[in-house]
């Protein structure tokens, strides 16, 4: 079952919304919690993807280039854009940038229009908008979020150093998972520094109210990869004592706006790309991945 269901609104200051029907999101979200287990026995499938994957289908590769480019056909609603970097080194906890793409986007943006009354963009084959940007994209300015997964591997030139921090103090919000061990996230620490000298990386407030905003997080699950956790027989760190503590960090401005989202020791994505692999791996995990993920994309769309 998924968490228990809050009033959206409850707690935090009233903002500008940025996405239209937004609002009536804030006013009339409507979350029936058995309706993922509901999907998930009955096998529900995603639009037809042109040979792409559907919910369930898609194999993992390591990918050089995303499945479209551009930005979404049919724009008027929310866009999930995942940040595309130049892997600087290969980490055993993940593939690069295309960790968990395109099948985690493809399942959290579907997930998000069917348990909220949210408007997403569209590609002209009717698959909900997911686009792939790079730093130095001039379409990276009309996303007012960025996932990136493994990020440890990630590098990043002078001018997109620029770019990403322009991106991030004109509103933007990029939420960074699915990187482990310590080393990773040194390398990750060097880069955000080069792109935010000026604000501290703290541990996310669990009484902050993104975590509240439509359902009620009280922990941050640690999700390991569905491979690790069928070979380790149920076990969740994937390296042991070093990633056993799920990191939940994040970055503020001097007006307390969320700037930077860090999963780290977890893997939340891989709640979302795999809730059709297993029944128990869903039940387990999924509910509590997709309470997280739409509670930081409304969280987006209204702050």
């Amino acid at each position: 079952m998924l968490p228990t269901l809050v009033a959206p609104g409850r707690r935090g200051p009233s903002t500008s919304l940025r996405v239209l029907g937004v609002a009536t999101l804030l006013v009339s979200v409507l979350l029936v919690p058995s309706v993922l287990e509901a999907q998930s026995s009955s096998r529900h499938r995603a639009p037809d993807r042109s040979s792409e994957r559907s919910l369930g289908t898609y194999s993992e590769t390591r990918r050089s280039n995303p499945i479209r480019e551009g930005m979404p056909s049919t724009p008027g609603g929310f866009t999930f854009c995942r940040l595309q970097y130049t892997v600087a080194r290969s980490l055993r906890s993940g593939m690069g940038w295309s960790t968990d793409y395109p099948g985690a986007d493809f399942n959290l943006t579907t997930r998000l229009s069917e348990l909220t009354p949210t408007w997403l963009s569209h590609w002209e084959n009717g698959d909900p908008g997911i686009a792939v940007v790079r730093p130095t994209d001039p379409n990276l300015f009309r996303c007012p979020f960025l996932f990136a997964s493994d990020i440890g591997s990630a590098t990043f030139s002078d001018e997109e150093v620029q770019a990403l921090r322009e991106f991030l103090l004109k509103g933007g919000l990029l939420w960074v998972d699915d990187f482990w061990q310590d080393r990773p996230w040194n390398f990750w620490v060097e880069e955000i520094s080069r792109i935010l000298p000026e604000f501290p990386i703290v541990d996310m407030p669990m009484d902050h109210p993104l975590l509240s905003i439509v359902y009620n997080v009280t922990e941050i699950p640690q999700i390991p990869h569905i491979g690790f956790w069928r070979r380790s027989g149920g076990q969740t760190s994937e390296f042991g004592a070093e990633s056993a503590q799920v990191n939940f960090r994040a970055i503020f401005d001097d007006e307390d706006r969320l700037l930077v989202l860090m999963t780290h020791n977890t893997d939340i994505a891989d709640g979302w790309e795999r809730e059709m692999d297993d029944n128990e791996y869903f039940r387990l995990f999924s509910p509590d991945a997709y309470a997280l993920g739409v509670n930081v994309l409304v969280w987006t769309m209204t702050h």
